[in-house]
């Protein structure tokens, strides 16, 4: 216990700095890629992306942040292995972040959108396996999480298909586009909003409800989720019926465009919300785990999670979007397929979706791998010519290095505290 007691201060600053290094890979990567559609498709401006990127995943962090989080810090690796020697999960965590953190500034330099969720889980199996022993990582959950990285770009590439095919059918492919994108894009308007507030009461203010001493039931939430998206709709046609009709000989799409860049604003709410539920995990659970270690001086089997942890989180990945975001935002906007805002939107509201169900159910899936996956689904839908193949094979193997690389500096960095405070 020496060694908390002594050094407990230096390694409580130590993980706020590591904390906030890897919440800065976070924003610098993960924001970067959740917001290169909007961006990509000229629909918000760097700057307009930035501010609502600060808003919502803060808001998706501090709200909905909790149930992931818990997965992150207590799912992989089995807690009462630390009771007699809590600095080593200490120092473990420390690598875990100091690593995690150092791959994705790696990756946001080379332009390649990595997850981050595959850092810190790598990293987090890569200490425990080597610096403790392999029957310390919970290998069931680690598969869950693996299997988790098939699934969500394949479910998320499969909605954006059909979304982006719906509004082919419904809007591009018809007589008089402008005309039906004013009558069905209210439709798509509803499930943004009402996608958004199911996630919200049902995970984010689960614990809000619960202290103010009330109860909700599934079929209220629906209830409360659908008038909010009619609410949503509502405000979306407002906005629509100030867009006019444009004659452009070029493009007969302009109008039509415009209309869709309109609802890209709230499917780039979404997606930030989304994201920052489901990836706010990644810096501040290891972060989390080290705080109450410290402050017990022993390994509790439930850690609370202090709001300050989540707010250095938020600002972190703020930081991370504001300064080095633009690399990969040009990668995930430009490069994988030419996009517009009806594809951008398509890509988007699949992509969020997918986060929702996910983090509904406590699965710390990829955010990067569900927007690439949707981003290949549109443009899948118009065909395979409309893919650039040699980004998305440079994309699929920094996929691939990520785990081990993760995994392979957390170790040295492990053994290198250890020596440094052992």
């Amino acid at each position: 216990m020496t060694v908390l007691a002594e050094y407990g201060n230096v390694l409580l600053i130590m993980a706020c700095i590591f904390g906030l290094f890897m919440a800065w890979g976070v924003g610098a990567n993960d924001v970067a890629n959740a917001m290169g559609t909007s961006v990509g498709s000229k629909a918000l401006t760097i700057k307009q992306a930035i501010i609502i990127a600060m808003v919502f995943e803060f808001l998706g962090a501090y709200l909905a942040g909790g149930e992931v989080t818990s997965t992150i810090r207590k799912g992989i690796i089995d807690p009462n292995l630390f009771n007699d020697t809590p600095e080593l999960l200490v120092y473990g965590m420390l690598s875990a972040l100091l690593a995690a953190g150092t791959w994705l500034l790696v990756a946001s330099i080379m332009g390649w959108p990595v997850s981050t969720t595959h850092s810190i889980v790598g990293a987090i199996v890569g200490f425990a396996a080597v610096g403790i022993s392999v029957d310390a990582v919970s290998w069931g959950k680690v598969m869950k999480i693996v299997a988790s990285w098939v699934v969500s770009p394949v479910l998320a590439g499969t909605i954006s298909f059909m979304l982006f095919r719906s509004v082919q059918k419904l809007i591009l492919d018809t007589d008089n586009p402008f005309a039906n994108a004013k009558r069905y894009i209210p439709m798509y308007m509803f499930a943004v909003g009402f996608l958004i507030a199911m996630v919200t009461i049902l995970k984010g203010l689960k614990h809000v409800f619960k202290d103010a001493g009330f109860k909700l039931s599934f079929i209220e939430s629906i209830g409360i989720a659908a008038v909010i998206g009619l609410a949503v709709a509502a405000f979306g046609i407002f906005l629509l019926n100030k867009v006019k009709y444009q004659e452009d000989e070029n493009n007969r799409f302009a109008s039509v465009e415009k209309v869709f860049a309109i609802l890209m604003v709230f499917t780039a709410c979404a997606m930030a919300f989304a994201h920052g539920s489901n990836d706010v995990a990644n810096a501040v659970g290891p972060l989390a785990a080290v705080v109450n270690v410290i402050q017990s001086g022993g390994v509790a089997a439930k850690s609370m999670m202090p709001s300050w942890i989540l707010l250095l989180g938020g600002v972190g990945i703020v930081l991370g979007l504001a300064t080095y975001g633009f690399k990969v935002i040009a990668t995930v906007g430009k490069k994988i397929t030419e996009l517009t805002p009806s594809r951008g939107f398509a890509a988007e509201l699949g992509a969020a979706g997918t986060v929702v169900l996910a983090s509904g159910t406590g699965l710390p899936i990829s955010t990067t791998h569900t927007l690439v996956g949707a981003i290949l689904g549109v443009g899948l839908a118009r065909g395979i010519g409309a893919l650039n193949l040699r980004v998305i094979g440079t994309i699929a193997m920094s996929w691939v290095i990520t785990l081990p690389a993760g995994a392979g500096l957390a170790i040295i960095f492990f053994f290198l505290f250890k020596g440094i405070f052992g």
